[in-house]
């Protein structure tokens, strides 16, 4: 593998497909609400959120090499790092400078956004650059914060801030809908995190698998999966989103598939995996179809 390809490695390109789907459902909420949509402010937003995504994956690849879990981890397409830096050590040094130019990058972003609006959304740029810094380092160590950050992050604030944008408010109804990205993506990671128990565990870490089990953690898949069937239908039963918008709801079945992979082979679903490729796309595809379901309302 060459350097730059190895670099490259570090970003997981395939897992970034997550923001610009979380940024389109607030763009879209935005659109179907009557806001104006200025394109060159959703490029901003989507830069800016694509390089605290990239953050995130290169400060994680950086920092689990450096504790020795990359060493220790069997690797599948979701789960257990790229690879990259335990094949090309040297290379530990640059992927800790992009992962720190991503963030400076998106730091000058929020910055611009922040003079142009004032400190009232800056409430959401300090807490997104709080997840990036201490997702590996802290975080992970605390199984209830482990558990809702990466939907606080990809779910509320990428799609409050970015309806911020266009609104210049704060509003409770893109809140409720960032509930349901908030609930698919706590799930994405939670189950992602069964075929690396026993690595992360001598690693330090301390999240919610590791802390209360597989049968407790399915639990709560279950329990966040019903949550997101329940908000979309509040919301549509409410006249919040348009009765379109439950066309959502139909790659929900992939999630009850992923589950009950995990309650059939615990901690060996990464052999399995496409139990995990059933929760990424049930991830993907919620919001998408939400999102679409807006813009054609919008449209009529």
């Amino acid at each position: 593998m060459s350097k730059k390809k190895a670099l490259v490695q570090t970003i997981r390109i395939p897992f970034l497909i997550l923001t610009p789907v979380c940024i389109l459902l607030g763009v879209s909420l935005a659109k179907f609400q009557g806001y104006s949509i200025n394109y060159y402010d959703v490029l901003l937003v989507l830069v800016a959120a694509l390089m605290a995504h990239i953050s995130v994956n290169t400060l994680n690849e950086y920092f689990d090499f450096k504790s020795g879990l990359d060493l220790n981890t069997q690797r599948t397409p979701f789960s257990g790092g790229s690879g990259a830096l335990p094949n090309n050590p040297d290379l530990h040094h640059n992927v800790l400078s992009i992962g720190i130019a991503s963030l400076v990058v998106t730091l000058i972003i929020g910055l611009y956004f922040i003079n142009r609006f004032g400190l009232a959304i800056a409430p959401i740029g300090v807490l997104g650059l709080i997840l990036v810094l201490s997702y590996t380092q802290w975080i992970n160590k605390h199984p209830l914060l482990c558990l809702i950050a990466p939907g606080l992050g990809f779910g509320l604030l990428f799609v409050l801030g970015t309806h911020y944008v266009f609104s210049e408010n704060y509003h409770f109804i893109p809140l409720l809908i960032a509930l349901i990205p908030f609930f698919l993506v706590n799930n994405l990671l939670l189950l992602n995190q069964y075929p690396d128990i026993q690595a992360d565990k001598k690693a330090g870490r301390n999240h919610f698998p590791i802390a209360f089990g597989i049968k407790k953690s399915n639990a709560v898949y279950a329990l966040f999966v019903l949550s997101t069937i329940i908000s979309l239908v509040y919301l549509v039963i409410n006249n919040l989103l348009p009765t379109i918008s439950l066309l959502a709801l139909i790659p929900m079945p992939l999630a009850l598939f992923s589950l009950s992979g995990a309650n059939k082979h615990g901690n060996k679903i990464g052999l399995y995996p496409h139990y995990l490729a059933a929760n990424v796309a049930v991830t993907l595809l919620v919001p998408l179809v939400l999102s679409i379901s807006l813009i054609y309302s919008a449209n009529t």
